[in-house]
């Protein structure tokens, strides 16, 4: 890529923890979240805004114009679960669930996202994450759950 292209892909990520499982509190949700931004500092990915629930994860991301989606997404999940397994932060085996929600994100719309992410602990008092991300399935037109 030459220096005269120039790329901005905002994309909201969503995935969960297997079985949609609440163990990611307190310290060790701010483990993973210090861990997905080394991964993604590591990866050329600038993370916006991130947010780890008990059982899934936010984050804002600007999709490198080098990188495919489902190739950022593999690394993300795959080498965090790798750290959180090696790094004995949970008890027994950790994994995230399988796929992901991936939503675009318009460069006007960007404050609203990044709000919406950092407000995580109070929609959750209101709204169960199944109910979140139907929600979102709806307003994008796709299919629901993420398994």
């Amino acid at each position: 890529m030459t220096q005269h292209s120039h790329s901005r892909c905002w994309i909201h990520l969503i995935w969960s923890t297997y079985g949609r499982e609440k163990i990611l509190h307190g310290e060790s949700a701010r483990h993973v979240s210090n861990c997905l931004m080394s991964i993604a500092e590591s990866n050329g990915i600038y993370i916006k805004a991130l947010h780890v629930n008990p059982d899934h994860v936010h984050l804002l991301i600007d999709l490198p114009p080098t990188r495919a989606l489902d190739e950022v997404v593999k690394a993300l999940k795959g080498s965090s679960s790798r750290w959180i397994n090696a790094s004995g932060l949970l008890v027994g085996h950790f994994r995230w669930a399988r796929g992901y929600g991936a939503f675009s994100v318009s460069q006007s719309g960007l404050e609203d996202v990044i709000t919406y992410i950092e407000g995580q602990e109070e929609h959750h008092r209101i709204k169960t994450f199944a109910e979140e991300y139907e929600a979102f399935a709806r307003r994008y037109g796709l299919g629901s759950g993420v398994e």
